[in-house]
């Protein structure tokens, strides 16, 4: 069985070494660091579609 097919996110630096990758996996979705990919942080979907809400309407008061 193949592993997770892990995507890169757009604000990734230009060569692709300082990034967060996320993947769909059975329970959720999956979060790791390019330059750590052995630390995987899974979380829920709707979890998930929260945090990026939130990042989207800056609501995390980012300031961004």
């Amino acid at each position: 069985m193949p592993g997770p097919q892990w995507l890169k996110s757009s604000y990734s630096d230009s060569g692709g070494n300082n990034c967060v990758e996320v993947a769909s996996v059975r329970t959720g979705v999956a979060l790791r660091d390019s330059k750590r990919p052995a630390n995987v942080f899974v979380t829920g979907r709707a979890s998930f579609g929260a945090l990026i809400e939130s990042l989207r309407s800056d609501s995390l008061g980012t300031g961004r």
